[in-house]
């Protein structure tokens, strides 16, 4: 039989995308000392790898699929099919942005101050490519954590960090004075696997799956019974993903007037004040459900 071998990160990411398989339909199973998680499909494998080294793992054919960062495809420079963007933050679209930072009280202002000075980070092959194309000279050297630390002890003049909100650079008495890259989860396969027409077909299922389940966080199904007069002042009030369905109900006490059923997809967060204004529009038997997918 034919695998899929897939690359499930370890680390950062490693519990949301159990998570997403889970929602997508497919059930992940490990303990802390295995590197081989079960899973309830016999045309998928599964081994765990630092997100780091997935892309090469996946370049090499190791593995035909799996899930990285964008940051770490670009610092090994893997030549891999990007088969879709994930995003995972069920509160927030923001991105991971790779930031060039400083102490709070260094004179340097811009990239071009940089020239002849000493960085440390941990995403050492893009830092020295992005500085080399701008023709800027710096001497990069990799940490191996605490990289915050090293501005505020003055070891290195700047750090390439990490961050979404920036405070805890804040926090650090660092300032950001460039922005490098933005960086969000990434689906990559081998190109050989995705030249696989069997690899390929069982690939986008993934896929589909998945987008499915990332597309239904933050939001819930309604149903509600309409009467045919105040359909109109219904329907105006969902913002749904697309138009309602609406369907006929068979007649029964309610035959005196047609009656419609009305189903739609809507934001979690807006469902407390929307469930009122409905029943003020005339809705009823409004029933709110939640979601595993949306496709």
């Amino acid at each position: 039989m034919k695998k899929i071998k897939l690359g499930i990160p370890k680390g950062s990411l490693e519990a949301n995308t159990v998570d997403l398989f889970r929602k997508a339909g497919w059930k992940i199973t490990y303990d802390s000392r295995s590197y081989f998680p079960d899973i309830d499909d016999d045309e998928i494998s599964c081994t765990l790898v630092r997100a780091q080294e997935m892309s090469r793992y996946i370049e090499d054919g190791t593995l035909d699929l799996g899930l990285t960062g964008r940051d770490w495809i670009l610092e090994n420079a893997s030549d891999v099919v990007v088969v879709q963007d994930l995003v995972y933050s069920k509160t927030s679209t923001r991105q991971a942005r790779w930031v060039l930072v400083v102490g709070e009280r260094s004179k340097i202002r811009s990239i071009e101050d940089m020239e002849g000075k000493k960085v440390s980070t941990e995403l050492v092959n893009f830092t020295k490519r992005y500085f080399s194309e701008r023709g800027v000279n710096v001497h990069v050297e990799f940490s191996w954590g605490a990289t915050e630390a090293k501005v505020v002890e003055g070891l290195v003049d700047a750090i390439v960090e990490v961050t979404e909100t920036g405070s805890t650079i804040k926090a650090n008495k660092l300032k950001i004075i460039h922005e490098m890259m933005t960086s969000n989860p990434q689906l990559i396969a081998n190109k050989a696997a995705w030249a696989d027409p069997w690899k390929k077909r069982k690939i986008e299922q993934i896929r589909t799956l998945l987008m499915g389940s990332l597309l239904a966080v933050g939001k819930v199904g309604l149903k509600m019974n309409v009467a045919q007069k105040n359909l109109g002042r219904v329907v105006l009030l969902l913002p749904s993903l697309k138009s309602p369905s609406i369907s006929g109900l068979y007649p029964g006490e309610k035959s005196l007037q047609e009656w419609f059923a009305v189903e739609a997809v809507v934001d979690s967060n807006i469902v407390r004040n929307l469930i009122p204004l409905l029943q003020e529009a005339g809705a009823e038997g409004i029933i709110e459900y939640p979601l595993n997918k949306v496709i």
